[in-house]
């Protein structure tokens, strides 16, 4: 079986849950399944949109993030559920499991798909038999269907998983390159988005060929280093290796809210604004670290949106701190229109150990009566680990507010952090 392996190239799986969360819903309830099936936030609310939905309301014209009134309009017979973030984790826990049994370098992406490198699991079967078995083995123990791509590198194989949906199989190789995507218009390349898609038109480059054959110095001069990157892509070349660490990286921490009517007083907005300091510090002390940078997003009732951020001289992570930083930003920057979307979010991220405070000559005082309990604390840390100590404060507050934290973008991240924990193997056990 060997000998259908690449001898210096890799084989790469690309894993896509087919409309995942309505699939789990049709998975703990067959009665739903074939039928108009929609997942949506609180349908009395403006953030009653679409997170997802099933092949059958799709055929209704029925769309990711369409408001749901519309949805109903194009089905009167659509049914709806909230979602469920604890089901959707544990189906993808068990996705992620299935996966583990074939290879070791197995890189998350988001709660529904992820990379799988086959290249050393031969024993297993060939690429294509590898493919089928995963596919199978999910719809047996999950009864989740899903497509899968399968290529030599993570762009190919997540073009490939897109092509056939659902249960679709695909293989694409760098010689099909130029037969198959160059053709396509730009924006059916992954990567491209509508204004990089934009950017590139202006250029001239309509297809995907248009790109892979594209002047290097126009596009690093358009898009800089990203335009260089994308011709690569567009030339079938990706070199990035499947990193299972990589689900463990963030750049940033945040949380937003879509008011549920267009607020214009200053006390509720800054107390929407208080509420959402306490949940991005839970998120900030639950990944131990601080923020450097603070950002907030207001979108007004006319969908105009402006975010506007700011260096801190310290590092902060404790809510009332992030509290005050991001209410100076909103009344330096609001200009009192009506709001419909309030968002904070903190960036240049440091390790909680690694993060230095400059104290100023009011905070100096504060900081140097802590000082004898600091030290205390770094030795027992140094005698017994770095985990041994945990401040209570921090542990009853995220332990508070662990149940108020349940947008799909937050669950996402929150999955993606605790996924290496989850599905780590047991050292002991290995070497028995």
């Amino acid at each position: 079986m060997k000998q259908m392996y690449p001898k210096n190239g890799r084989v790469i799986l690309h894993v896509d849950m087919n409309s995942f969360y309505a699939s789990v819903e049709m998975a703990f309830d067959p009665s739903l399944k074939g039928k108009p099936l929609a997942i949506a936030g609180n349908p009395e609310e403006r953030r009653g949109i679409i997170v997802t939905c099933s092949y059958e309301a799709r055929s209704f014209g029925i769309k990711t993030t369409m408001p749901l009134w519309e949805a109903k309009k194009l089905c009167p017979q659509l049914i709806v559920r909230k979602p469920n973030f604890e089901r959707y984790r544990a189906a993808s826990i068990g996705m992620f499991e299935i996966l583990n049994e074939y290879s070791s370098l197995v890189e998350p992406v988001s709660i529904d798909e992820g990379y799988v490198d086959i290249t050393e699991s031969y024993e297993h079967g060939s690429p294509l038999e590898i493919a089928e078995t995963i596919q199978k083995q999910i719809m047996q123990q999950l009864d989740l269907p899903c497509s899968i791509g399968v290529a030599p590198n993570k762009f190919l194989a997540k073009t490939a998983s897109d092509m056939k949906k659902p249960m679709g199989i695909t293989v694409l190789r760098k010689r099909d390159v130029p037969t198959i995507l160059w053709p396509l218009d730009v924006e059916a390349m992954h990567g491209v988005g509508k204004k990089t898609g934009e950017k590139l038109r202006s250029l001239e480059i309509q297809t995907i060929g248009n790109l892979a054959k594209a002047n290097e110095l126009q596009l690093k001069t358009k898009l800089g280093i990203n335009g260089l990157r994308l011709k690569e892509r567009a030339n079938g070349i990706d070199r990035r290796p499947v990193d299972p660490d990589a689900a463990a990286e963030f750049k940033s921490i945040g949380n937003s809210t879509t008011l549920p009517r267009d607020y214009s007083n200053q006390h509720d907005l800054l107390r929407v604004l208080e509420k959402l300091a306490g949940t991005v510090s839970v998120r900030l002390k639950r990944k131990k670290v601080l923020a450097s940078s603070l950002s907030i997003t207001i979108r007004y009732k006319d969908r105009k949106t402006i975010t506007r951020s700011k260096k801190l001289p310290n590092p902060i992570q404790n809510g009332e701190e992030i509290s005050t930083e991001a209410s100076q930003l909103f009344l330096k920057h609001w200009n009192g229109d009506a709001i419909r979307l309030l968002g904070i979010t903190g960036t240049d991220l440091v390790e909680q150990h690694e993060a230095v405070k400059q104290l100023d000559l009011f905070s100096f005082e504060k900081e140097a009566k802590k000082e004898p309990l600091y030290k205390t604390m770094e030795k027992l840390r140094e005698k017994y680990g770095s985990q041994i100590i945990e401040r209570a404060g921090e542990m009853t507050e995220i332990k508070k507010q662990q149940e108020n934290i349940g947008t799909e973008t937050s669950f996402n991240k929150d999955f993606l952090r605790d996924f290496t924990i989850d599905l780590k193997p047991d050292k002991d056990k290995d070497l028995e």
